[in-house]
Formats: C-alpha cells, structure tokens, sequence
C-alpha cells in the first residue's frame, strides 16, 4: 500500500522552518541530512560550499500515517518559488510498485531522477508529471 506525504522545498530556510513546526506539531525529526553528506560522485556536491550545510532531507512525523518532509532547494533541479512549491512524496512497500507508479506518472511528464538505488539505503526517484506537478517516489529498503 502506498503512502502520500507532501515535501516542501525552502530557499535555504528549511531547517529554521521545520524547527518551527516541530515546536508546533511536536515530536523529533526521523530523519535530518545536510547535502555535505553526499558522495563525492554526487550532483549535490556541485553546490556552493556555502551551501553544503543546507538540508538536503528532513522528517517530521505528524502522525502514525503522515510524515512532513522537506529540503533546501539545489539549483541543479530547478527553481524554488517560495510558498508554493509542494512535491507529493510516495512511499512504496516494493521495487515493483515505485517502478509502476513512477512509469505510469512520469508518461508525457519529465524525469529529474530516474529510479536507483540511493546512496543513503532508498531506492529513490523523482519526475514532474505533464500537470506540472513534482513527485518523489521512495520505496525504504534500510531502515535509518
């Protein structure tokens, strides 16, 4: 069964956001990864260095089924307009599902990053359907 939870995009003030809605919803990140961490084989070590201490993932539980989720923006993926860029996270139980969901959203749309094993454990993907409207598709094979 898939899981739908929205992911916000920030112009470098993810971390300061997303303290703020700790404070209001509560509870602890599961989950918070600058873009330093990444491989050096990475597009995310294209970024300025002072950007690399930028959040490059976080996660808020909100409740047992709803996860808010967020980042810093990496220019490499396009610009960010602040307030209004929401991507639609899905979580899969499997490979096969993530590559089924993400085929079929992806038709007439634009992959960004096709389906792969991930360096952190996901096996990850993310396109823009031909709506417009981005999708992150994540299927968690190691548990963090």
């Amino acid at each position: 069964m898939a899981t739908l939870n929205p992911y916000l995009t920030f112009n470098g003030n993810c971390e300061e956001a997303f303290n703020f809605y700790k404070s209001v919803f509560g509870g602890e990140f599961s989950h918070l990864g600058r873009f330093k961490v990444a491989p050096a084989e990475s597009e995310c070590q294209e970024m300025p260095k002072d950007q690399k201490n930028k959040i490059m993932h976080v996660s808020l539980p909100i409740s047992k089924e709803t996860v808010l989720m967020g980042s810093d923006g990496n220019p490499q993926f396009g610009e960010v307009t602040t307030g209004t860029h929401i991507t639609l996270s899905i979580g899969t139980d499997s490979k096969e599902e993530a590559d089924r969901l993400f085929n079929a959203l992806s038709k007439d749309g634009k992959i960004t990053m096709p389906m792969a094993e991930m360096f952190w454990g996901d096996y990850f993907g993310m396109l823009t359907d031909q709506y417009g409207f981005d999708w992150m598709i994540v299927t968690e094979t190691v548990k963090q």
